[in-house]
């Protein structure tokens, strides 16, 4: 995924929520994602963990 790309995030016991990806940052066990929602338009962070499928937090929407 990369900037502008439409995602979707998982969060705690709820639905899944719509977001744009504002940042990328690479890390050595994954891949942290800065995306805008809308109750917080200036970005929360979201972490992917690579090769863990429970660790996997944003997805690019369909």
């Amino acid at each position: 995924m990369k900037v502008s790309d439409k995602v979707t995030v998982k969060t705690d016991g709820g639905p899944r929520r719509s977001g744009v990806v504002l940042a990328v940052e690479p890390f050595s066990e994954g891949t942290m994602y800065l995306v805008s929602l809308e109750d917080y338009p200036l970005g929360i962070w979201f972490f992917n963990e690579t090769g863990h499928a429970d660790g996997i937090f944003v997805e690019k929407a369909q």
